[in-house]
């Protein structure tokens, strides 16, 4: 029987890390056991290492599937050696008891995100002898240390060197391991619930479980007095908001994160150099052009009084034009959201004066991974949950449906103003032309109010512009607002009982409208 004073189980997937803790192990005077890959890993890096089979004298079978679901594996973790039962127990069978126990589990969650993934490869990397590994560390933490993550290990060590673990410190060990397995089997359960659904994309299964991990405490939340904090996915998809590195600024704030995201969003759905204007989550400026700095300057245009404390989405790697006109005097902006910065625009932005130590820069890969995704609401009691309205649109089905036609460019035109739409908080009407939004109206109990707010917003600019509502119009009131303000094509989904009114007023005024048949409400 080893006369080791400190034994370690080592047994991961992840090996991130893991050979300079292990070497500290046993430099702190730990004899470690491993299994199969792990023990392989550690012998090429010169560190001695048991293997767990000459230790329980039964050798890994089943290619590897069972290999520690065995006694006096489990014994040496369960093992109480306070307690003469389990003391008469652990000498009766040679069991040597383990004072630390690193394990972390099969890559379940990023095999299954892979999108050609087979059932069979997904079943496979459910793993069993590492939650069971886990579970037991973690309920007798009282005499052994459990370490699921990386991120753990220079902590781990930092205690051992100054003294043994205390109990405090085991318990925050044992906390995040079954919070560990707390989301491991939630991915499985997820996964097969998926896999069983008649339909899973619009199915939802009969419980749902959401696991996030703290990604910073904000200083508050929408108002000073509310507390707020940062959560994201275990494995944010990337392209998400969770992905999103800071390169410079001020500390992000919750308001500043959610018009971050509607930043994003909002200049994602065009191929062409885009650029947002966000204000309170909606936009105020929205614009497409040649240029990514022409780009800038139509969406700031948009509406420069609103623009002032806004927050700035661009589709495009920033380049030293864009940052120069970001930077012109007399523009506040609070944050800027975009695929990347040449140097030249970072050195700009990063060093003229009120910009240098104050405006956020955010850097986020802009990918289409992430459309569909569910989208969750809470109300009191209870979530809502449902497909995010995010899809890349199409023009299939629109129809003409008045006397007129739109031209080419009030087509393209529509197309633009539709797609701005349904970034608006609904009740959401839109005016735009040359690729610009001229004026929003936004989050109104009447689509008239609505419309006359943004007839007020765009001005004089409206005259042969077009209109897009993101629901139907549902009297002919919107539509005399529009002419009014000298608009000639309008969008909208139709299915209103009042449609051909809306259509007379339109053919009255020779206004050319389209329906698309999609509504897109955003509360």
């Amino acid at each position: 029987m080893s006369t080791v004073s400190r034994r370690a189980l080592v047994s991961v997937s992840d090996k991130t890390g893991l050979e300079d803790f292990v070497k500290g192990l046993t430099e702190l005077g730990f004899e470690i056991l491993s299994t199969g890959g792990t023990r392989r890993f550690l012998q090429q890096a010169g560190i001695p290492v048991i293997d767990v089979t000459s230790y329980t004298g039964f050798p890994e079978i089943m290619d590897g599937r069972v290999k520690t679901l065995h006694p006096k594996v489990h014994g040496a973790i369960l093992g109480r050696p306070t307690l003469p039962g389990d003391a008469t127990a652990i000498e009766q069978h040679g069991i040597i008891p383990f004072q630390l126990v690193v394990v972390n589990l099969y890559p379940f969650q990023q095999t299954v995100a892979r999108p050609d993934v087979t059932f069979d490869e997904a079943v496979e990397n459910i793993d069993i002898g590492g939650p069971s590994m886990v579970r037991s560390a973690a309920k007798n933490h009282a005499h052994v240390a459990i370490v699921t993550q990386p991120q753990q290990y220079a902590e781990v060590l930092q205690q051992l060197r100054s003294g043994a673990l205390d109990e405090a410190y085991r318990r925050r060990l044992a906390a995040a391991a079954f919070e560990m397995t707390a989301t491991y089997d939630r991915a499985i359960s997820d996964y097969l619930a998926k896999v069983v659904s008649d339909n899973s994309e619009s199915s939802f299964g009969p419980r749902l479980t959401l696991s996030f991990r703290l990604q910073q405490t904000l200083r508050y939340g929408e108002n000073p007095h509310q507390r707020a904090a940062f959560y994201v996915e275990d494995h944010p998809t990337p392209g998400t908001l969770a992905t999103a590195r800071q390169l410079n600024g001020k500390e992000l704030s919750y308001n500043n994160l959610l018009d971050l995201d509607a930043a994003r969003a909002a200049v994602l759905d065009f191929r062409q150099p885009a650029a947002s204007v966000i204000k309170h989550n909606n936009p105020c400026g929205l614009a497409i052009a040649e240029s990514l700095a022409d780009a800038f300057h139509k969406a700031y245009e948009g509406d420069p009084v609103s623009a002032f404390g806004s927050i700035i989405g661009l589709n495009r790697v920033v380049d030293a034009a864009t940052a120069e006109a970001m930077c012109a005097p007399g523009r506040f902006i609070e944050a800027v959201i975009a695929p990347g910065y040449d140097a030249d625009a970072l050195e700009i932005l990063t060093t003229k004066p009120k910009w240098k130590a104050n405006v956020r820069l955010m850097q986020v890969e802009f990918t289409d991974a992430d459309r569909g995704a569910p989208d969750y609401r809470r109300v009191s009691g209870g979530l809502l949950v449902q497909d995010r309205d995010d899809l890349l649109q199409s023009d299939a089905g629109w129809q003409v449906v008045t006397k007129r036609a739109p031209s080419q460019a009030e087509l393209a035109d529509l197309k633009f103003a539709w797609a701005v739409c349904r970034h608006v908080k609904s009740n959401a009407i839109v005016f735009a032309k040359d690729g610009m939004l001229l004026g929003a109206g936004a989050g109104q109990m009447s689509r008239l109010d609505s419309s006359i707010i943004a007839a007020f917003k765009a001005g004089e600019r409206s005259q042969g512009g077009v209109v897009a509502s993101d629901a139907f119009f549902p009297f002919r009131d919107g539509i005399d607002a529009a002419a009014k303000a000298g608009i000639r094509s309008a969008i909208q989904p139709g299915g209103s009982k009042n449609d051909a009114e809306v259509i007379a007023a339109c053919d009255q005024h020779g206004i050319a409208m389209m329906f698309t048949g999609m509504r897109h409400f955003r509360h």
